[in-house]
């Protein structure tokens, strides 16, 4: 899907055809709309086609027609009702008279800018345009990382009490997401460098400024991925040792209450033999069953309390 955006008044409008100074904005395109947007402004098919292959690095590609800035951008995948954080790549592409972004799938980043979210954006100063863009990637990387710290919390005060490995899986999933991040940012965070040594940046002092706050939030967002993925990958280290101590725990519960079953079992075993009853104590009682049924109790109450002085249910 295309849309075509220009900024007139301070206020940005949707155009229905592209003009001079416009930011396109191409989501999910296909070959046709491709085609359209290399012709119109003599693009090369692969370098468009490069922003939809989610194994693309980031990269700073510069041409006499173009100068393509390609990061990769956060996006949420759900798999069975369960957030899983990956990365896309994302493509910025300045041309003589207008800014192209293109983008396998919709994310929050093009939302903001197409809802008229972000502060002081103009689609005809370019270069901003794609320091506020970069600024806006980290921001939301930021937060997504803020939102894997959250679930993992939750996580851990599920695995207190946890025999089963749902909850490692799930931890799993997290530090899945993190080394998405980690190789992400470190890979954006060539381009900045990148950036900053080139004459797009040089020719304006405020823009050079806010190259240097996105390079400060793209560290923190690598600072921030590398904490958590530390902690995480020690949670589950140590997490995997708690659901095996609580699993023996409730095998050692288990073998207590058979070992106290088994008094009375062995008792009623023995009455239980083809032999002469005069032999079996209290067989010519009247009171003969209700003896060995006390009996049983009393010597299995007797098995428990020693078991629960010693802590074994603990």
């Amino acid at each position: 899907m295309t849309h075509y955006y220009l900024t007139e008044q301070e206020q940005l409008k949707e155009l229905p055809a592209p003009q001079s100074g416009c930011w396109v904005s191409v989501v999910a395109p296909d070959e046709g709309e491709l085609n359209h947007l290399a012709e119109h402004y003599q693009l090369d098919m692969d370098l468009l086609r490069a922003a939809l292959d989610t194994d693309e690095r980031s990269r700073i590609d510069t041409d006499e027609g173009y100068t393509m800035v390609l990061v990769n951008i956060p996006t949420v995948e759900e798999q069975s009702d369960k957030e899983l954080y990956s990365t896309i790549p994302m493509a910025i592409l300045m041309t003589g008279d207008a800014i192209i972004t293109v983008c396998s799938e919709e994310s929050p980043v093009i939302q903001a800018f197409e809802r008229g979210r972000v502060r002081d954006f103009h689609t005809q100063m370019k270069s901003r345009f794609i320091l506020q863009f970069l600024y806006r990637i980290d921001t939301l990387y930021l937060q997504y990382l803020r939102n894997v710290d959250k679930k993992s919390e939750e996580v851990e005060a599920q695995l207190h009490k946890s025999t089963q490995n749902r909850e490692l899986i799930e931890l799993l999933k997290l530090e899945k997401s993190l080394v998405y991040f980690t190789t992400a940012l470190r890979s954006n965070e060539a381009v900045l460098e990148k950036l900053l040594r080139t004459d797009l940046v040089k020719k304006y002092p405020e823009d050079a400024e806010l190259l240097e706050d996105v390079i400060v939030e793209n560290k923190q967002a690598i600072e921030m991925a590398n904490i958590y993925s530390g902690i995480l990958s020690g949670m589950m280290d140590a997490f995997a040792s708690v659901i095996s101590n609580n699993l023996n725990i409730v095998m050692k519960v288990l073998a207590i209450i058979t070992i106290v079953m088994a008094i009375p079992t062995m008792i009623f075993s023995a009455y239980g033999m083809n032999v002469n009853v005069a032999g079996m104590p209290f067989s010519q009682s009247a009171w003969g069953f209700p003896i060995i049924i006390g009996v049983s109790v009393a010597l299995s109450v007797v098995v428990t309390l020693i078991f629960s002085k010693l802590k074994m249910f603990k």
